[in-house]
């Protein structure tokens, strides 16, 4: 599915004291199957651009066109929106409930009035797909481990078959097992389902291993995009807005300043590795 965004504004209290311009005429689009990740700083209207994607939101101006359909364009359709348009916010554990965590994940798409087979294949799909096994299937999710709670809770959103997954944070508050879990889950979701997918991160590092382009935002507006090479090679602009490049990246800035000959584009462990194996080599 493709979504295009056409001059998108969201003013919170129009026309009172608290009136506060959260998106100035947002242009964007995003490819079906691309992995997009969005940054930005608190306050630089990431929640509120990820709101307006599935109908949450409507616009005081502009429109989201998903396939070249205006989605506020007929309000009896928002429940179909937002069932191809998924959305995971922050701490989706907060959101389980059932008895167990099988319920919890068919939860869903029984209510779509589906077969009991369907709802079956779609919930061990899911659970596949974020890495849970079968002997999780009939625990209570409060026995679960924080990664596996949020894993559990993004394969309720899974088993919906959404179009496009947008995942808010998916790490916040999570150990670095935890983190590691759900951030091995979603690239695995991504390569096997093909579907679009949007991580909205404050880590830098999650969306430079992650994602095939970026969008940063800054004071409601588009402040770059491009792909992770491109965008963190810009370090003196990301900065400008509060931003920062991955931690690696200033370890090669300042191997460079020493006089090292490396690599001006390096933004991930594995890249580090390579070109500082490659430069080993050449000094030998």
């Amino acid at each position: 599915m493709s979504i295009k965004i056409n001059h998108l504004t969201h003013i919170y209290g129009a026309d009172t004291a608290f009136e506060k311009k959260a998106l100035d005429d947002i242009n964007l689009e995003i490819n079906d199957g691309e992995f997009v990740g969005l940054i930005g700083h608190t306050g630089s209207g990431k929640s509120t651009l990820i709101q307006h994607l599935n109908a949450l939101l409507v616009p005081t101006s502009g429109e989201v066109l998903l396939d070249g359909v205006n989605i506020y364009a007929d309000k009896s359709k928002l429940k179909s929106i937002r069932q191809r348009v998924g959305l995971v916010f922050q701490y989706p554990e907060h959101q389980l409930f059932e008895m167990t965590v099988y319920k919890d994940v068919a939860y869903g798409p029984g209510n779509l009035g589906l077969s009991e087979e369907e709802i079956d294949r779609r919930v061990r799909s899911a659970f596949e797909t974020v890495g849970l096994g079968e002997d999780i299937y009939d625990k209570s999710p409060f026995e679960l481990s924080g990664g596996q709670k949020r894993r559990a809770a993004i394969a309720g959103v899974l088993a919906m078959e959404p179009e496009v997954l947008i995942l808010d944070e998916p790490t916040a508050g999570l150990d670095p097992r935890g983190r590691d879990e759900i951030l091995e889950a979603v690239k695995k979701m991504h390569e096997m389902r093909k579907i679009t997918v949007i991580l909205v991160s404050h880590s830098m590092e999650d969306v430079a291993k992650l994602v095939d382009r970026i969008i940063v935002l800054s004071k409601g507006r588009v402040a770059l995009t491009g792909t992770p090479r491109e965008v963190f090679a810009q370090v003196d602009k990301l900065e400008s807005i509060g931003l920062a490049a991955p931690q690696i990246s200033y370890v090669f800035a300042e191997l460079r300043k020493k006089g090292y000959d490396v690599p001006n584009d390096i933004y991930t462990v594995a890249d580090a590795s390579e070109a500082l194996y490659r430069f080993l080599k050449q000094v030998k």
